[in-house]
């Protein structure tokens, strides 16, 4: 780690990691959604971009001009080459945020992204990020802002001081940071092996130290190892914001409602009684054990009326993005509560994978649902991540040749090792990661191959993993019979061929 950082940790390069949330078209309609006027995103920044998937799949899939920093070199390098390759208006640096944050010639910004940035930094860089929305973000702008918070952490702070004080003490100077991690871990599980007074307060946590075995070194990393790691809560967060002049808007993938179904009906009735909307972000967070927010905050949000709020979104186009069975299983995966009908109502004339209007499925759908009623389902398969908004056909166009140079290189970097997952889509100007993860992107570049059975897609996936020295598991045992380990991967590829190529395929990845 380095002064230089503000307390982050470095050495260890990020993953490749993709998040749907900071899509300009996903942020206008969940705004859309809770009643608020989105800006039209021009203009967008995302400091501390990673490996910068997101921010490249996002300026070639969208006619949106993209800004950001990143202080490690060899990712800003990485980033830019992918720029290179989609030819997107995507300006990139490896300048620190106090230096990236003082640049005279930055524009104002319609969307300003914090993905992953301020649970991780000092109070100085926080305050210098605050200063940076007062001054940068445009009226009307929305902030994407990414967070741990305290309920779901609260067992596993005191154990923040064990694993970077194990790093400190045991570590070598120079000597790669992931196997200090496995120590480190191992360390605390022994700690808490002979701490029984704190086990007798936290009974759960050992089991979750356990369960970061099977987290990407990489990660643990990122998330345990940085001197300034402070989950924290709702409340101080906004209350840091307020001085930028940003209120709260609402949280994809969580629905806003009182009546929400991740709460129970004692909870509904409880939170319907509190007229503070922070405290009742606060509350809500402690009733379901919330370890990580990720929020949209806006500087001067317009109210919609209700009339106003229906027309709008009717005027959305949206797409299908899972499977229907796959989305009733998402659903009952976030929820314990029947799959509603108007949800199955929304899924079903969306079924084919085709771009629609909201206004064309509202009048496939009366009399059995109203506006309001398919515009409240669509919001909720929305933040369920089953159905996207989509862009017109000439902004899709005009993206295409983008992404597909972008995918292109995607697709290489997947085959030299890289764990990418994720493509960029034209249709809905953001990314998609196939299930199943990398290997699609393996059986996709069979295809450009000319490669077109199951059989011959599964020879050249696993010629990749074996190039890769990557082994086969089924049931968490390895596969080492050749025979076995094709028919597995032939039985993935024809699921790839006939239920997953088709969506791809609407997506315009394929």
């Amino acid at each position: 780690m380095s002064s230089a950082t503000g307390g982050y940790v470095s050495g260890i390069d990020y993953l490749y990691d993709f998040q749907p949330e900071t899509s300009p078209l996903r942020v206008e309609m969940a705004l859309l959604g809770a009643g608020i006027a989105p800006p039209r995103i021009a203009t967008a920044c995302e400091l501390g971009f990673g490996q910068g998937l997101g921010v490249n799949i996002h300026a070639a899939a969208q006619d949106v001009r993209w800004y950001g920093t990143d202080f490690n070199p060899v990712q800003v390098g990485f980033a830019r080459q992918l720029a290179a390759a989609s030819g997107a208006d995507v300006q990139l640096c490896d300048q620190s945020f106090a230096e990236f944050c003082a640049r005279p010639d930055l524009p104002d910004f319609d969307l300003i992204v914090l993905h992953g940035v301020w649970t991780w930094i000092n109070h100085e860089n926080q305050a210098l990020l605050v200063d940076f929305l007062r001054r940068k973000l445009a009226a009307g702008g929305v902030a994407c802002i990414s967070y741990n918070v305290q309920p779901g952490f609260s067992e596993l702070i005191p154990l923040h001081a064990v694993l970077m004080g194990h790093a400190a003490a045991f570590g070598r100077s120079g000597a790669a940071l992931a196997p200090q991690v496995g120590a480190a871990l191992e360390f605390a599980e022994r700690v808490l092996a002979v701490s029984p007074g704190y086990m007798g307060g936290h009974p759960r946590v050992l089991d979750l130290l356990r369960s970061m075995r099977a987290y990407d070194r990489r990660y643990l990393a990122h998330e345990y190892l940085n001197a300034n790691w402070a989950p924290t809560s709702f409340a101080r967060v906004a209350e840091a914001l307020a001085g930028a002049g940003l209120k709260f808007a609402c949280s994809p993938g969580v629905p806003q409602s009182p009546a929400s179904l991740e709460l129970s009906m004692e909870q509904r009735a409880l939170l319907a009684q509190i007229p503070d909307q922070s405290y009742r972000e606060v509350v809500r967070d402690l009733m379901v054990n919330r370890r990580f927010r990720i929020d949209y905050w806006v500087k001067g949000a317009r109210r919609l009326d209700a009339p106003e709020r229906i027309e709008r979104l009717l005027g959305r186009r949206v797409m299908l993005v899972r499977q229907p069975a796959e989305a009733q299983a998402g659903f009952a995966k976030a929820y314990s509560a029947p799959f509603h009908p108007a949800l199955t109502a929304v899924i079903g004339a969306l079924a084919d994978h085709r771009p629609r209007p909201l206004a064309e499925l509202c009048d496939a759908l009366a009399p059995a649902l109203d506006a309001a009623q398919l515009c409240a389902a669509t919001v909720a398969l929305v933040d369920l991540e089953a159905v996207a908004a989509v862009q017109g056909d000439a902004p899709a166009q005009a993206a295409r040749p983008r992404t597909d140079e972008l995918n292109a290189l995607l697709r290489a970097t997947a085959l030299r090792g890289a764990d990418v997952r994720a493509l960029a889509s034209p249709v809905t100007g953001t990314g998609y990661a196939a299930d199943g993860g990398r290997i699609a992107l393996f059986f996709l570049d069979a295809m450009v191959r000319g490669l077109r059975e199951p059989r011959a897609l599964a020879a050249h996936a696993l010629g990749i993993f074996r190039a890769l020295g990557i082994g086969l598991f089924r049931d968490g045992q390895p596969i080492g019979s050749p025979d076995e380990s094709l028919a597995l991967v032939t039985a993935q590829s024809q699921y790839f061929l006939d239920r997953q190529l088709p969506l791809l395929r609407a997506l315009w990845i394929a």
